[in-house]
C-alpha cells in the first residue's frame, strides 16, 4: 500500500509534543511501517515518510516549492484579508530562488551556482579551519562547556558573513535576526514571532541594501560580485536580490543543528568516534552518517504543481505535502540497520539537504564546516565526553537542534 488516510493521527498535536521533537524516531517508525505516505483527511496534507516516495516526489517536475499555489497557503492573495501579516511576511519569502519554480528558479539559482560547486569549496578550507580554531581556542578545557553556545552557534554564521564580506562586528545583530527568521514556516509560529521575523527580514534587507552599495566599490570577493552582476544585468531585482543575499546568510541554522546533532551521535557512540579517529579516511562517509542520523530538520514541503502520482496514489494539485526527514532518512527499505549509527556507511542517500532541482545550493559548504570542525576537535583534544543531558529545542517544528550539548574536552 502507497498511502494510507490517517484520521486516527493527530499530526499536529504529534508534531508539536516536546516527547516527538526531543526523539521523534519511535513514532515516525511506527507510522511509516503502515505506509509511506498519509494523507490527514483533517488538513489536505500528505505526509511522506518512506525514502523511495521522496525521492520521487523531490525530483518530480510535478512537484515544487511556490506556496501560492498551494490552495490554503498564507502567500495567496485570497488570504491578504484574513491575515495581512501572514500574507506579507510568506508572500516575501516567495521571491526567492529557494521557494520559487522554474523558470524563475533556475534563473535565481544560476547566479550563485557557480560559486558553490564542489569545485570551487575547497579554497574557502584554510577560512574555515581559521574561524574554528579561533572559536576553539576560547574554550575551556578539562570542565565542562556548551559546544552549542561556545561554538557550533557561531561557525555558520563566521563563515557565511565572510563570503559576503560582512564585518564580524555585525556577527551579534545578525544572530538575533537569523533566529527571527528561523521560525518562519514552523507549525507554532505566532502571530508576535511572525511580526519580529518581519521586522528583522526588513532590518536585513536595509543593512544589505547598504553593504551591497559599499561593495561596489571594492570588488573581489565572488559571493559579492555575482550578487552585484545580477542586480546590474537584471537577471535579479533588488527584493530577489536582498531576499537571496538574506537566505544564503541567515540558512546557516541547518549547519548549526548538523555540528550538535553529529557530535551528540558520535558521543552516543563512542566505538565509531574512536575508529573515526584511527582511521580518518572515513570522514567523508562519517559526516553523511551525521547528516542521516540525527536530521537537523524535521521536514521539507513541496507543493502539486500538477496532479503527482505514485503508485496507486495520486497527490492533487494544489496540495501540499510534507517530507518527515527523520522517517525518511531511516526507512529500512532504503538503509540498512537503519537505526545504527555506523560511520562507514555506503551508499547513504540520506536526504537533510533535500534533492531534485531544489536541492541545498550549500550543501558543498555545509559538509566541508562539518569536515574542517569535526578534524580541529579530534586535533586538538584526545578525548571529548559528554559532560551532562544534551537538550533539544521543543519549540521548532521545523528545524531539529540542540540548544544545549554539555562536554568536557580533554587535551
Amino acid at each position: 500500500m502507497n498511502t494510507a488516510t490517517s484520521a486516527d493521527i493527530d499530526w499536529w498535536t504529534m508534531l508539536t509534543d516536546p516527547d516527538y521533537l526531543s526523539n521523534p524516531h519511535p513514532h515516525l517508525k511506527r507510522i511509516r511501517e503502515i505506509a509511506p505516505i498519509h494523507l490527514d483527511p483533517a488538513s489536505g496534507i500528505y505526509f511522506v515518510l518512506g525514502h523511495d516516495a521522496f525521492n520521487a516526489m523531490v525530483r518530480a517536475s510535478e512537484m515544487g516549492r511556490d506556496t501560492r499555489l498551494w490552495t490554503d497557503g498564507w502567500s495567496r492573495p485570497e488570504s491578504k484579508d484574513r491575515d495581512p501579516l501572514s500574507y506579507e511576511l510568506f508572500s516575501e519569502f516567495q521571491r526567492q530562488m529557494v521557494n520559487s519554480n522554474p523558470p524563475d528558479h533556475r534563473r535565481m539559482r544560476d547566479v550563485y551556482e557557480k560559486a558553490f560547486r564542489p569545485a570551487e569549496i575547497p579554497p574557502l578550507l584554510p577560512m574555515i579551519e581559521r574561524e574554528c580554531a579561533q572559536l576553539l581556542d576560547a574554550l575551556p578545557v578539562g570542565e565542562p562547556v556548551d559546544f552549542m553556545t561556545g561554538f557550533a552557534n557561531h561557525l555558520p554564521l563566521r563563515v557565511s558573513r565572510n563570503l559576503f564580506d560582512i564585518p564580524p562586528e555585525m556577527d551579534a545583530e545578525m544572530a538575533r535576526w537569523n533566529q527571527a527568521l528561523i521560525k518562519i514556516g514552523d507549525i507554532m509560529m505566532t502571530q508576535d514571532q511572525k511580526q519580529e521575523a518581519l521586522d528583522s527580514l526588513r532590518a536585513y534587507k536595509a543593512y544589505l541594501r547598504g553593504h551591497l552599495a559599499d561593495r561596489r566599490n571594492h570588488p573581489g570577493n565572488g559571493f559579492v560580485d555575482a550578487t552585484l552582476e545580477a542586480l546590474d544585468n537584471g537577471t535579479m531585482d533588488e527584493d530577489e536580490t536582498l531576499n537571496n543575499m538574506k537566505g544564503l546568510i541567515s540558512g546557516n541554522e541547518t549547519t548549526v543543528n548538523v555540528l550538535g546533532n553529529g557530535l551528540l551521535s558520535m558521543l552516543r557512540n563512542p566505538d565509531q568516534f574512536d575508529k573515526l579517529r584511527s582511521e580518518p579516511e572515513h570522514m567523508r562517509t562519517a559526516i553523511e552518517e551525521m547528516l542521516r542520523f540525527e536530521p537537523s530538520i524535521n521536514f521539507i514541503l513541496r507543493v502539486a504543481i500538477e496532479d503527482f502520482q505514485y503508485g496507486d496514489m495520486v497527490i492533487p494539485a494544489g496540495s501540499l505535502a510534507l517530507g518527515l526527514i527523520g522517517a525518511i532518512n531511516r526507512d529500512p527499505a532504503r538503509f540498512e540497520d537503519a537505526d545504527a549509527f555506523d560511520i562507514t556507511r555506503r551508499p547513504n542517500a540520506q536526504y537533510i539537504f533535500g534533492g531534485g532541482p531544489h536541492v541545498c545550493i550549500g550543501a558543498p559548504l555545509a559538509r566541508l564546516e562539518v569536515q574542517a570542525a569535526v578534524t580541529a576537535l579530534l586535533d586538538r583534544f584526545s578525548r571529548i565526553e559528554l559532560a551532562g543531558e544534551p537538550v533539544w529545542w521543543t519549540d521548532r517544528t521545523n528545524q531539529r537542534g540542540l540548544q544545549s550539548l554539555p562536554v568536557r574536552l580533554i587535551p
